[in-house]
């Protein structure tokens, strides 16, 4: 989503699950790669997504979140979005708090089972994007009402999650949701392809009042997404009317390049400091500093059983049966065109996060329970030594 805010673009740039498969940026790119195709077939190579997911295991939360119902929603308008990233808020004084965002729709979830998304996919795969588009012509917008989740600069400190580590969320005993706003779509592009296609949006695009945070992952899309654009639509795509801000003046030092349409800064300077009346950096547009301490160096994070806990809670407490039934049909529908040794693997880690979610996907695979049982208790280590090819 991008706000035209009287101090500019600010985008929100989240999901419609509230966390994300890995945790550290450097893995991203080979994530990525696990969903391409085979290069020697080109086709979809299950084992390629599962071996990786299988060595991942912070990848587990996310999984079982992917292959719920939740993951195949039924159209635009029946789906939550979120933030997933923590982020800073700060005001005049200072003042930091640590907030995520939720987008809850109003008109109340919907999602497909595997074998409707299958139906639909051959029949009409463009069912969501008619539906949303109907909606708003008829009159109907949807909308979302938007909550924050905040916390203290000294709860965080404190939190028995990291509280940036985009693989686990807060507990709403913990941070509750605080509503401040809604959300309603009621208008459609006036043309597909300059109101959407050539749409930019960026986590680093900020207003005053809003921040990042020391979220890893965070940190490495706030640069990735302009070098994308700047690809993907040239080196001056800000200038684009669908990106452009409307409720203030954009002053930088950016001249040339191609497509540059406008009076390209014209015979002023091109640099910072000068003499001749350039912008100046707003000093009141700084973030507050925040407290740093340790060596600078590359640190990978340290695998823990804490990765376990909340997709075993999320499978025991939070779905119903039904819910728990059509995941492991999901898991094991595409799970089974991977190895069997990869199938272990993977399988262990649904054991570790519950007994019975590691079980039932077993046995959809036809596995031996207690080779699963074993491999569940052994370290990663040890595990992905067990189960080499």
């Amino acid at each position: 989503m991008k706000f035209y805010t009287e101090e500019g673009d600010y985008d929100v740039v989240g999901n419609n699950t509230p966390v994300f498969f890995i945790r550290d940026p450097l893995k991203f790119p080979d994530f990525i790669h696990t969903q391409k195709r085979n290069p020697a077939t080109n086709l979809k190579d299950p084992d390629m997504f599962w071996d990786f997911l299988s060595l991942t295991p912070e990848s587990i939360h996310q999984v079982t979140i992917l292959f719920s119902d939740r993951g195949t929603p039924k159209t635009y308008r029946h789906m939550n979005g979120y933030s997933g990233h923590t982020f800073m808020w700060y005001n005049a004084d200072g003042d930091v708090f640590w907030v995520k965002i939720h987008f809850k729709t109003d008109q109340g979830i919907q999602n497909l089972t595997r074998q409707e998304a299958v139906k639909l996919a051959g029949e009409d795969p463009d069912h969501a994007t008619r539906d949303l588009y109907r909606s708003i012509e008829a009159g109907q917008p949807p909308s979302w009402t938007v909550y924050a989740q905040i916390m203290t600069p000294e709860q965080v400190e404190n939190y028995r999650y990291d509280s940036f580590d985009i693989t686990k969320v807060w507990p709403h005993a913990d941070a509750p949701l605080q509503p401040f706003g809604r959300m309603v779509l009621d208008r459609n592009p006036e043309n597909y392809f300059a109101d959407v296609e050539q749409a930019a949006f960026s986590p680093g695009n900020f207003v005053p009042g809003i921040g990042p945070s020391p979220d890893k992952m965070l940190q490495g899309r706030l640069f990735s997404y302009h070098d994308t654009h700047r690809h993907r639509l040239g080196p001056n795509y800000h200038l684009l009317s669908v990106n452009a801000p409307r409720g203030t003046t954009e002053t930088n030092y950016q001249r040339d390049g191609a497509m540059r349409f406008d009076a390209n800064g014209q015979g002023g300077p091109n640099y910072w400091p000068n003499t001749f009346g350039g912008p100046a950096p707003d000093p009141n547009a700084a973030l507050p500093a925040i407290e740093l301490s340790g060596a600078a160096d590359r640190y990978a994070y340290e695998l823990t059983d804490d990765d376990f806990v909340q997709p075993g809670n999320l499978y025991r407490n939070v779905m119903t049966d039904q819910d728990r039934e059509n995941l492991v049909g999901n898991i094991v529908g595409h799970l089974r065109n991977a190895k069997q040794n990869i199938q272990l693997r993977q399988c262990a880690l649904f054991y570790k996060a519950d007994i019975d979610y590691g079980t039932r996907v077993a046995q959809g695979l036809e596995l031996d329970r207690k080779n699963v049982e074993k491999t569940a208790s052994l370290s990663q280590e040890e595990r992905v030594k067990k189960t080499m090819p």
